[in-house]
């Protein structure tokens, strides 16, 4: 199993069967980042997460399975606590994450799918992104993309992108 990184968009993968997995809050806010690429391409992953919060009361941890296509799954995972940073204490939370990924990892092992994604956590969440690939290399089961928009390739130096 590898871990790739890819210039792209993770709402659009290109090794598919896939779970796309991304990092959501646990107030049932969406409406920043990487979520409007979902939306746009994907309505149906806006509308269940949002469903979740009417019909129950999703926690740190949890995982929402949403299968939007016949070959992406989206993973809305609540790795976030609130939207805002309290004092110096940002809304990522590392163990929640870690949380989130052992589950999307056991089914896209027991399914045999690959995981695609953008660097989540690492943006509006305010996580280290070396942090959270700590976590992923730690849960990994199946290959796994990171995508990186062209234009914010430059923001990540030292990365070595995959040609595939």
């Amino acid at each position: 199993m590898e871990l790739k990184y890819l210039i792209g968009d993770a709402a659009n993968p290109i090794h598919k069967p896939t779970i796309i997995a991304h990092c959501c809050n646990d107030i049932g806010g969406w409406g920043r980042g990487f979520v409007l690429a979902l939306s746009k391409k994907y309505p149906k992953a806006e509308i269940s997460y949002r469903d979740w919060f009417k019909t129950g009361t999703p926690v740190l941890g949890d995982v929402q399975f949403v299968q939007v296509t016949d070959d992406i799954c989206v993973a809305n995972m609540i790795g976030q606590h609130d939207v805002k940073w309290n004092k110096h204490i940002p809304p990522i939370r590392y163990g929640s994450l870690n949380q989130c990924f052992e589950q999307v990892y056991e089914k896209a092992h027991d399914e045999k799918l690959t995981v695609s994604m953008p660097r989540l956590g690492a943006a509006l969440a305010g996580g280290s992104w070396y942090e959270v690939e700590k976590i992923i290399k730690l849960q990994m089961t199946v290959d796994s993309y990171i995508y990186t928009l062209e234009q914010q390739k430059n923001e990540w130096p030292g990365t070595i992108y995959s040609a595939d």
